[in-house]
C-alpha cells in the first residue's frame, strides 16, 4: 500500500456579528459548519443525515455543508442541532464543550467564540504561495489515517517519520495518528514507513499546513490550502459594511488606550482638540467624532459630558476587537449614529487569557500597567477583571518651547469587574461595574495648583473625573427553535467633572440610564428574519460653566422595527424604522435602508441610506473653548425648555461602497472604494470665525460632507503585508459669515501600513500618513503677531515597532517603538502664549502634531 499525503489548512470560520452565514429555499440550504479535515467531513454527514435528509454534503475547503431536504419531516434548526451534537459548530448552535473536547485530535478545530466579532479566527485562503519556509526552524504537524473500503477513517498509531536530510531526528504517530516533528534548515523531504505499508518520501512544501498522510487502498489524492491570519478583514456576507480590527491589528502599536487604537488604519482620524487639556476625538466621513456613535459591546460608550476625555479611559489591552461601521447603521443601536459606528468589543472572562500583563514606558515620562484576569469558576460561570492605571508626570515636556506643558501630568486608573453566565440552555447573562478616576492638570510649566488655582500668578487647568458605570446583557435562545431569541441591555452610570481653565470654571454632573429589548425570529424560513424592540434613555445632564446654570434632563424612548430579506448569499436587503419621542423635542422617525449585492464572487457592493438625530452638548463637547479668551454669551444659551435654546441635530447619510478580492502574484490582494454623502437638515454651528468670539447656533442653509477612500490591499512577498489608501473630504458648512470649508480639517489625506511577521517571532510594522493642508479660522482682526496664515501646512509622520516573542509558548512579547519618527510637530500650537490672560490667546488652534519624535518599549506576557 503507497502512502501519500493531503496537506490543508485549519481554516475556521468566523464571519460577521453572527459568526455564520446561510442561505436556504425550501428545501435546500448551504450554511457554514466548522470543521477541518476526512474524519470531520464524515462525522459531519453522518450526523446531518437525519431521516427527511435526502443529500448532505460537506466541503472540506469551504466549510459549507450542502443539505436537500424534506421540511415536512424535519427542519434546518434539527440538522444543525444535530451536527452540534457531534462536536461541530453551526450557525444556530455551539457544540458542546464536553463533546468538542472528544474529537480526535485532529479535528480540533479553532472555536467559534460564543460572542461576536472576537476576530481572531479570521482567515484567508491563498494558492500559489512561494515556499521560503525552509529558511527557519519550525515544528510540523501531521496526522497518519487509513481510509477503509467503506469509507471509514482511522488514525494509523507508530507510524515512523524522519527527515531525508536528518535522519537521525525521528518522530512517530501517536495514538490519535499525531506526529510533531521539529524542521530545521535545510530540511525538504519527509519519510514515512510502516510495516505492512511501502515507505514514502513526501516534499514538505509549506510549514503553515498540518500534514494528512492518507491511505486507501492505492488511490491518492492531495488537497493543497494555506493560510493567512487577518489582522484587520471586512466580511463580504453582511449586510453591513462592518471592517473589524483584531487584537492582533492593535499590537501593531502600543495601543494604550482607545484614542491611540486607530494608527494603523485609514478609516478613523484621531486628533488633539487643543494644546493643554490632552483631550481627543475621532473624525470620520472629515465629521467631529460627536457624530459617530461610540458603544461599548452594543451599549453607550463614553457620551454627553464624557465625549471629550472618553477615549482616553478605555484601556487597548482590554480590547478584543474593534468594529468601524461608515455611514447609516441599524436601527436596533439607536438613532445617534450619523456619520457611523464604532464599536468596542471586550475581551471577556469565558474566553480569554487567564493573566494578561502589559507595561509600557516612553522617553517622555508616560508610563502604563495593565493587568487582565480571567477566571472559569464552573461550566456555567465565569468572571473577569480589566485593570488599568497611567502615569505621567513629567511637567517639563514643551516641545515647541513655549512655557506650557504638551501633555498634562497625573494619573488615571479604570477598571472593570464583569461575570458572565451560560447553562447550555439557552440562557446567557453578562454583568458588571466599571469605574474611572481620572486626576490631571496641565497649564504652565511652572503652575502649581495649591497655590496659582483660579489666580493670574500662573495659567492652569486641571480635571478631576469620575465615572461608574453598570452593566447587564440576559439573553434567552428558545430550545425548541434556536433562530427566535429575545434579549435585553440594561446600563446605567454616573459622570462628574470639577474642572478649571485659567480663571474659567466647568463643573458638571451626568446621570445616565439605558434599556434596550430586542425579540427576533424568522418568518417562514432564515430568507425572511426581523427584529423587534423598545428602548429607553435617561439623562439627567447638571452643568456649571462660570455660574452659568445649563441643566436639563432628557428622557428618550420609542420602539424599533428590522425586516432582512436574504434570498441567497448574493443579496440582502435591510429596512430600519424608529419611532421615538424625546422628552425636550417631541415625536421623531428614524429610517434606514442597507443595500448588499454580490454579483460574483469576490465582489460586494454595498448601498446605504438613513437618517440621524443627536442633542448637542455645546460646552462638553467644545470644551476647548475655556481655554482661550474668546468671548461667549453665556446668557444666550441657558436652557428654556431645550438644550442650550438650539434645536437637535438631524442629518441624511448615504453611502455606496465597492469591496473586490483578487488574486496577485498569487496571493490575497483586495481594492476597497467608498464614498459617502452626509446633509444636515439642521446642525448646531459652532462659528470659530470672528477672531474674538465663539458662537452656537442653528443651522441657516447647508451643511454637508462628501468623502471618497480608495485602498488597496496585497501581500508583496509571503509574510509581508501592504495597505495603501487615498482618502478625499469636502466639508463645507453655511455660517454667518457664508459658506466655507470645515476648519482644521485636511482635505487630502495618504496612508501606507507594512507589517512583516516571522515564524521565529520577530514582527515588524510601518505606518506612514500625509496629511494636506487645513484651513484656519479667521485671525485677521487680531494684531499682526497674532495673526495665522489661512491655511496649515501639510506634514508627513511615521511610526515605526519592533516586536518578538519569546518563550516556548510564545507567551511573552517584547515591544520597541517610535512615533512621530519624522519629527515634524506645530511651532505655535498656542497663540498668544505670552499672554495668556490677555485678548488673544487661545490653544484651539491646533492642526498639526503637537509632541515631536518619541520612543517607547514594553512587554506583554499572558497564560492561556
Amino acid at each position: 500500500m503507497k502512502v501519500t499525503i493531503y496537506s490543508f489548512a485549519l481554516i475556521v470560520f468566523f464571519l460577521g456579528s453572527t459568526g455564520f452565514t446561510y442561505a436556504q429555499t425550501d428545501s435546500a440550504a448551504v450554511f457554514d459548519v466548522a470543521g477541518n479535515c476526512g474524519l470531520c467531513k464524515k462525522r459531519i454527514e453522518n450526523a446531518a443525515t437525519l431521516d427527511g435528509v435526502e443529500k448532505a454534503v460537506w466541503d472540506m475547503k469551504t466549510h459549507r455543508l450542502t443539505v436537500k431536504y424534506n421540511y415536512e419531516k424535519t427542519s434546518l434548526a434539527a440538522i444543525q442541532q444535530s451536527i452540534a451534537h457531534a462536536g461541530h459548530d453551526t450557525p444556530l448552535f455551539r457544540a458542546p464543550d464536553e463533546v468538542y473536547e472528544k474529537l480526535h485530535e485532529c479535528c480540533l478545530y479553532e472555536r467559534l467564540d460564543k460572542d461576536k466579532n472576537s476576530g481572531e479566527h479570521q482567515y484567508s485562503t491563498t494558492e500559489g504561495e512561494e515556499h521560503d519556509h525552509d529558511k527557519h526552524d519550525h515544528i510540523i504537524t501531521g496526522v497518519v489515517v487509513n481510509e477503509s473500503g467503506k469509507g471509514d477513517l482511522t488514525p494509523i498509531v507508530g507510524v515512523n517519520v524522519v527527515w531525508l536530510e536528518d535522519p537521525i531526528r525521528r518522530e512517530t504517530s501517536n495514538e490519535n495518528g499525531v506526529f510533531k516533528i521539529k524542521h530545521e534548515k535545510g530540511n525538504k523531504n519527509l519519510i514515512f514507513s510502516y510495516a505492512g505499508m511501502q515507505s514514502d518520501t513526501i516534499e514538505v512544501k509549506d510549514l503553515h499546513e498540518v500534514l494528512v498522510v492518507h491511505a486507501q487502498n492505492n488511490v491518492l489524492s492531495e488537497v493543497v490550502v494555506s493560510r493567512k491570519k487577518k489582522s484587520t478583514y471586512i466580511d463580504a456576507l453582511t449586510p453591513t459594511r462592518v471592517e473589524v480590527l483584531t487584537a492582533r491589528e492593535l499590537f501593531k502599536a502600543a495601543c494604550c488606550d482607545l484614542s491611540e487604537s486607530f494608527e494603523t488604519n485609514v478609516s478613523v482620524d484621531v486628533v488633539s482638540n487643543d494644546a493643554v487639556t490632552g483631550s481627543k476625538q475621532i473624525q470620520m466621513l472629515g465629521l467631529s467624532g460627536i457624530y459617530t456613535q461610540l458603544t461599548v459591546e452594543n451599549l453607550p460608550g463614553p457620551r454627553g459630558f464624557a465625549t471629550p476625555l472618553g477615549l482616553n479611559s478605555i484601556a487597548g489591552t482590554w480590547i478584543n476587537s474593534i468594529e468601524i461601521s461608515k455611514g447609516i447603521g441599524s436601527v436596533v443601536n439607536g438613532f445617534e449614529n450619523m456619520a457611523g459606528q464604532i464599536n468596542v468589543e471586550l475581551k471577556k472572562p469565558q474566553n480569554s487569557e487567564k493573566l494578561f500583563f502589559n507595561a509600557y514606558a516612553n522617553n517622555m515620562g508616560r508610563t502604563d500597567i495593565n493587568l487582565n484576569l480571567a477566571h472559569k469558576i464552573n461550566s456555567d460561570w465565569s468572571v473577569g477583571f480589566l485593570l488599568h492605571d497611567n502615569f505621567m508626570y513629567n511637567k517639563n515636556m514643551n516641545f515647541s518651547e513655549n512655557g506650557f506643558r504638551d501633555v498634562p501630568v497625573g494619573n488615571l486608573f479604570s477598571g472593570i469587574n464583569r461575570w458572565n453566565y451560560e447553562n447550555g440552555k439557552g440562557t446567557i447573562i453578562q454583568f458588571g461595574v466599571k469605574y474611572l478616576k481620572d486626576d490631571r492638570t496641565g497649564g504652565e510649566i511652572d503652575f502649581n495648583k495649591d497655590t496659582d488655582r483660579l489666580t493670574r500668578n500662573k495659567y492652569g487647568i486641571g480635571f478631576d473625573n469620575q465615572r461608574i458605570e453598570g452593566f447587564a446583557k440576559i439573553g434567552y435562545v428558545f430550545p425548541e427553535n434556536r433562530l427566535r431569541s429575545i434579549g435585553l441591555q440594561l446600563s446605567g452610570s454616573n459622570y462628574t467633572q470639577d474642572s478649571y481653565f485659567g480663571q474659567n470654571t466647568y463643573n458638571s454632573d451626568q446621570r445616565s440610564g439605558y434599556a434596550n429589548l430586542i425579540f427576533q425570529d424568522v418568518l417562514g424560513s432564515v430568507a425572511h428574519k426581523y427584529k423587534l424592540g423598545t428602548s429607553v434613555s435617561y439623562d439627567d445632564y447638571q452643568e456649571e460653566v462660570n455660574a452659568f446654570n445649563y441643566d436639563r434632563k432628557e428622557v428618550v424612548s420609542g420602539a424599533f422595527a428590522e425586516y432582512t430579506f436574504s434570498p441567497s448569499e448574493k443579496f440582502d436587503a435591510v429596512l430600519g424604522l424608529r419611532q421615538d419621542y424625546n422628552s425636550l423635542y417631541g415625536w421623531f422617525t428614524t429610517p434606514r435602508a442597507v443595500l448588499r449585492y454580490t454579483p460574483v464572487s469576490g465582489t460586494t457592493l454595498r448601498l446605504s441610506s438613513g437618517r440621524g438625530q443627536r442633542t448637542a452638548n455645546i460646552f462638553a463637547e467644545n470644551i476647548s473653548v475655556l481655554a482661550s479668551s474668546r468671548n461667549i454669551d453665556f446668557a444666550s444659551y441657558q436652557t428654556s425648555g431645550t438644550a442650550y435654546n438650539l434645536q437637535p441635530e438631524v442629518s441624511w447619510n448615504t453611502g455606496l461602497t465597492l469591496d473586490q478580492n483578487f488574486q496577485l502574484f498569487g496571493r490575497e490582494s483586495g481594492v476597497s472604494v467608498e464614498l459617502f454623502h452626509n446633509n444636515f437638515l439642521n446642525q448646531v454651528v459652532v462659528d470659530y470665525e470672528d477672531s474674538r468670539t465663539v458662537s452656537f447656533y442653528n443651522l441657516d442653509g447647508k451643511s454637508y460632507s462628501n468623502s471618497l477612500q480608495a485602498e488597496f490591499r496585497f501581500m508583496p512577498a509571503r509574510h509581508f503585508e501592504t495597505r495603501m489608501a487615498y482618502r478625499m473630504l469636502d466639508v463645507e458648512t453655511d455660517y454667518s459669515s457664508g459658506r466655507l470649508q470645515k476648519p482644521l480639517t485636511a482635505k487630502h489625506r495618504g496612508f501606507m501600513n507594512l507589517a512583516y511577521n516571522l515564524h521565529s517571532g520577530w514582527s515588524f510594522d510601518y505606518t506612514l500618513n500625509m496629511v494636506g493642508q487645513k484651513r484656519l479660522p479667521s485671525t485677521v482682526d487680531n494684531p499682526v503677531e497674532y495673526q495665522l496664515p489661512a491655511y496649515s501646512q501639510a506634514y508627513v509622520t511615521m511610526n515605526a515597532q519592533i516586536s518578538k516573542s519569546l518563550g516556548k509558548d510564545k507567551n511573552f512579547d517584547i515591544y520597541v517603538g517610535g512615533e512621530n519618527l519624522s519629527n515634524y510637530y506645530q511651532k505655535n500650537p498656542i497663540l498668544a502664549f505670552d499672554d495668556p490672560f490677555g485678548d488673544y490667546f487661545d490653544t484651539g488652534l491646533l492642526w498639526g502634531p503637537l509632541t515631536g519624535r518619541m520612543f517607547y518599549t514594553g512587554v506583554r506576557y499572558h497564560i492561556k
